[in-house]
């Protein structure tokens, strides 16, 4: 008989505080402790993209979703500018998500190397939706998360040598 469960139960990824009001930052800490169960310990260290903000990058573990709520938890600031990835697992796709002040939350689909991926079905309704090329190139852009990508630049290369901490989600 065929495991019905062929799921992973824990998965990894990363947090990317690309930039934090200092204010926020102890909010932040708050955020990913709570949704971890896990005391989040950051590394602090100057954006040197925007004077006044903070960074920090988090590597986490926990179960498959964690992500999600993670992403879910800090989008409550909408100071900060954050990227959450969440790596593939057995039978589940990972994920990444991107949130900017002005552009909200992106969520797209991730590929083993990182790439974004869209699926047959949400190309099939692009297709629909948008007969022209014009307008389907802006629909393709959106789902591969170009405009976060672009408001996001600056902040990541600001992160280069910055410390980063780890967090492991305590279950139970």
């Amino acid at each position: 008989m065929r495991n019905l469960n062929q799921f992973a139960d824990l998965t990894s990824g990363v947090v990317y505080i690309h930039a934090a009001p200092v204010a926020l930052c102890p909010h932040v800490e708050w955020a990913l402790s709570s949704t971890l169960n896990a005391r989040a310990d950051l590394k602090w260290s100057a954006q040197a993209a925007e004077d006044g903000r903070m960074r920090a990058t988090v590597d986490w573990v926990g179960p498959v979703g964690t992500g999600a709520r993670l992403a879910n938890a800090l989008r409550e600031w909408s100071g900060l500018l954050f990227e959450v990835t969440e790596n593939p697992s057995e039978g589940v796709d990972g994920e990444r998500f991107a949130y900017a002040p002005g552009l909200g939350l992106w969520r797209g689909s991730t590929s083993a190397n990182g790439d974004v991926i869209l699926g047959e079905m949400q190309l099939r309704s692009m297709l629909d939706a948008q007969p022209d090329s014009f307008g389907l190139a802006g629909e393709l852009e959106s789902a591969l998360g170009t405009a976060w990508d672009e408001a996001l630049e600056p902040y990541r290369m600001g992160g280069v040598g910055a410390e980063v901490t780890w967090l492991r989600q305590r279950v139970g």
